[in-house]
C-alpha cells in the first residue's frame, strides 16, 4: 500500500507553505488530492515529486505558465523534449535581458550616488535625479 502524506507532511518534506500547496492545487499545477473520510487532503510520492519540480522551476525563475507547460510535457514522457528546450531558451533570453537592464540601472545609480556633493536636500542631486530632473551624469 502506498504511504499517504497529510498536507503538513508534504509541506515539511518539500519546504513549501501549506497555503502555497493549496494555491498550486487551485490553479491546477498540482492535482486535487484524495481526501480521507474526514475530508483531510492526502498526498503520494508522485505529488512530492511534482511539487519539488514546481518549487525548483520557480527557484529558477520560471513563470507559472512556463511551469504549467513544462509539467504538461513531463506528463507525456514519450514526447520530444524540443519543446522543453524552447521554453528554457526563451526563459534564458528573458533572464539575460533582465540582467542587461539591471546592469544599466546599476550604472545609472552609481553615477547618481557619486554626484552628491553634500549640502542641503533642496539642492541634492540624488533627489533631483530620482525626481526625473536633468542631471549632469558625465
Amino acid at each position: 500500500m502506498t504511504k499517504r502524506l497529510a498536507i503538513g507532511d508534504l509541506a515539511r518534506q518539500t519546504g513549501t507553505k501549506v497555503n502555497t500547496i493549496r494555491f498550486y492545487e487551485e490553479i491546477g499545477l498540482l492535482p486535487l488530492p484524495n481526501r480521507t473520510a474526514s475530508g483531510r487532503r492526502t498526498y503520494v510520492t508522485a505529488d512530492v515529486r511534482r511539487l519539488a519540480f514546481i518549487r525548483h522551476g520557480r527557484g529558477l525563475g520560471f513563470s507559472i505558465d512556463e511551469i504549467r507547460s513544462l509539467l504538461a510535457l513531463a506528463d507525456e514522457p514519450e514526447r520530444d523534449c524540443a519543446e522543453a528546450t524552447v521554453i528554457a531558451e526563451k526563459h534564458l533570453l528573458d533572464i539575460e535581458a533582465r540582467i542587461a537592464r539591471l546592469e544599466t540601472l546599476r550604472d545609472v545609480l552609481a553615477k547618481i550616488v557619486v554626484s552628491c556633493e553634500g549640502g542641503c536636500v533642496g539642492d541634492c542631486q540624488v533627489i533631483e535625479a530620482i525626481a526625473g530632473a536633468e542631471m549632469p551624469i558625465e
